[in-house]
């Protein structure tokens, strides 16, 4: 099936005629992502290591939306490539990516073990790489192809674990830093070929968090539903977030915190260059260093 091209304008919110992948997709923020995506009419190619993705995909297109689902590791980068091909072969185009997909192993530092580093890193920073390559390859040529920038809208999945530094979250904190990281990369490398590039810290109830947040309300709506976090980034696939790019966001319930870059504190120098370490005492003794070192207190106050 091809899908009929994009009609909508730069001002709209609504994605008749694009396409979207969503990784991570079988619950949680992934389900509500691909969800949300299909209610402003994008078609959808979805990912998952097991196979409740396929019945995310069934709820789309039962309720007449376009989806289909592919299982695999989205750190294997031929996965990642494959999702990319599927979404032309099935729908003739790729717009949006949205990297959702992770894992936690929580342990702190002297406890955690060689592999509680290495899947968590693997799964949320190559995971993101792999997929954001093949989808940033594809633009690439399709610029290149037609002499003029496309429409690319890249969302990735950050979290507040690397603004406060968690202690128990070595692996998950160095993740997310990384994905930060990643998206601003990515957001300077691709503008050129009309892609944007956004990363999202979201605060939601899921499988993955049960243990920090608890359970959900008995009465009334969860303010910390995964439905809470989508319109944002529903927003940022869209043509009106088309001037919004290399911004991390924290969002919850109603709250959407925009986080300013980090800043130079102070700086001292030294005529002639630093020379011995007495000297570097010498000059940072009188300075008032951040009270909570290189970590975002603030976002704790976003509640």
């Amino acid at each position: 099936m091809t899908t009929t091209g994009p009609t909508s304008t730069a001002s709209t919110t609504r994605l008749d005629g694009r396409v979207a992948v969503v990784t991570g997709a079988g619950q949680g923020l992934g389900r509500a992502h691909a969800l949300a995506l299909a209610a402003q009419g994008a078609a959808l190619v979805l990912n998952d290591l097991g196979d409740t993705v396929h019945g995310v995909a069934e709820e789309i297109t039962a309720t007449g939306g376009h989806a289909t689902a592919l299982t695999g590791d989205v750190a294997d980068t031929g996965h990642g490539a494959a999702l990319v091909a599927a979404a032309l072969s099935t729908h003739g185009r790729l717009d949006i990516l949205v990297n959702n997909a992770g894992l936690t192993r929580d342990r702190m530092l002297f406890n955690m073990g060689e592999d509680d580093w290495d899947t968590v890193v693997r799964v949320h920073l190559k995971g993101h790489f792999s997929t954001s390559r093949a989808a940033a390859r594809h633009w690439r040529d399709t610029a290149k192809r037609t002499g003029r920038p496309g429409y690319g809208r890249i969302v990735n999945t950050a979290s507040e674990a690397f603004l406060l530094g968690s202690p128990g979250q070595a692996n998950y904190a160095a993740a997310k830093g990384g994905i930060a990281a990643l998206t601003t990369s990515s957001a300077h490398a691709l503008a050129r070929y009309g892609v944007t590039a956004n990363a999202i810290c979201p605060r939601a109830r899921t499988a993955m968090t049960g243990e920090v947040f608890g359970p959900a309300p008995a009465e009334g709506p969860d303010p910390l539903g995964p439905e809470h976090v989508a319109p944002l980034v529903g927003y940022l696939a869209s043509p009106a977030a088309g001037h919004v790019t290399g911004q991390v966001f924290v969002v919850h319930g109603g709250v959407i915190g925009v986080m300013a870059p980090p800043s130079v504190a102070t700086a001292v120098r030294a005529e002639g260059g630093w020379r011995a370490a007495d000297q570097v005492a010498a000059a940072l003794a009188p300075v008032d260093l951040p009270e909570h070192g290189f970590v975002c207190a603030d976002v704790e106050k976003l509640a």
